[in-house]
């Protein structure tokens, strides 16, 4: 070996190495990766990993990858990448902290040459994707929960309205804390419904079926974004969603749908929303007693534009704060 070939070989050996270290997400099916996660993997001179069970594995096998079940440390990364070796750790879980970590510290000792460090995410949680975790939970705690193996629509039904409800005074209260919370109570009772729903001997339906009907109702009752329907003005559009519901639906009155167990005065509003709709004359009679005399305020409130439920919330609210400072509550 001459001078010049040593001399190369030297400069070789000193080249800085690549550390990538692929992450990839549960949520997508094993072996869906991303162009540059494939180009790593045939390229490197080495490919580790530490979990044997991790779920890729058996597909990058598959597909001639050749893979060393280790659990490196930071050091061992750093000698197995250098002279410009290139190394892939396929990561377990959302990714390899303690690893990260340590390949931090080496590089900010400054003892060391540290290789080029590179984090590549192989596969990409869509928007929605936590949605999947929700349901893989729901199934295990149906399966394994003592009592939520045993509950039934019938029984959960109350918990959805004191969601519903504890979710409208987030909502007035503006907590975007507490918001997050409600939503994600609000979501758990359609997914527990579901999951129960499945179930069922005669009839059953799952998750999927849920959304994919409420995507489909959403579909049709948008033609002016999924058709050639035109709307530029939120009262075109209530338009639109109007009569491709009236056409679903083919119902003989305007009042049919219309939940009877809603809360009073929604109820007296939606009545008072549907009758204004259709044009139709059906005045709420002058006298009759008092429960005429809150329908007429409601359908006043209505017209208007108020949502009188929210505007009494908000009136007993004030009421309650006075009551309060009467008492003398809350005062130092």
């Amino acid at each position: 070996m001459n001078a010049t070939s040593s001399s190369a070989e030297a400069v070789h050996d000193d080249a800085p190495g690549r550390v990538v270290l692929l992450t990839t997400s549960h949520r997508v099916a094993p072996g869906l990766l991303s162009w540059p996660a494939w180009q790593a993997l045939r390229t490197a001179d080495r490919v580790l990993c530490a979990d044997t069970s991790h779920p890729q594995l058996p597909y990058l096998r598959e597909a001639g990858i050749r893979i060393e079940e280790a659990s490196p440390t930071a050091e061992d990364l750093v000698t197995a990448s250098a002279g410009g070796r290139t190394v892939v750790v396929v990561a377990a879980g959302e990714g390899e902290p303690a690893l990260t970590d340590g390949l931090a510290r080496l590089a900010g000792s400054g003892r060391v040459a540290m290789p080029e460090l590179e984090l590549l995410p192989a596969s990409y949680d869509l928007p929605g994707a936590r949605l999947l975790d929700l349901v893989q939970v729901m199934d295990r705690i149906r399966a394994e929960c003592p009592w939520s193996s045993r509950q039934t629509h019938k029984g959960l039904a109350k918990y959805g309205i004191e969601e519903a409800y504890e979710l409208v005074e987030a909502i007035e209260d503006g907590d975007r804390d507490e918001l997050r919370e409600e939503l994600g109570d609000v979501l758990l009772q359609v997914v527990f419904h579901a999951r129960i729903a499945e179930e069922d001997e005669e009839s059953p339906f799952s998750v999927d079926d849920v959304a994919g009907t409420i995507v489909t109702k959403l579909v049709h009752r948008h033609p002016h974004v999924f058709g050639d329907a035109t709307a530029t003005t939120p009262e075109e559009v209530k338009e639109h969603w109007l009569r491709t519901k009236a056409v679903e639906k083919r119902r003989d009155s305007v009042t049919d749908g219309i939940p009877l167990h809603q809360p009073a005065l929604a109820l007296a509003a939606k009545l008072a929303s549907r009758v204004r709709s259709a044009a139709l004359d059906v005045p709420v009679p002058p006298t009759g007693g008092i429960g005429y005399e809150l329908l007429a305020l409601a359908a006043r409130a209505e017209a208007q534009g108020v949502d009188p439920e929210a505007a009494l919330r908000a009136a007993a609210r004030t009421y309650r704060d006075t009551i309060r400072a009467v008492e003398g509550v809350g005062e130092q």
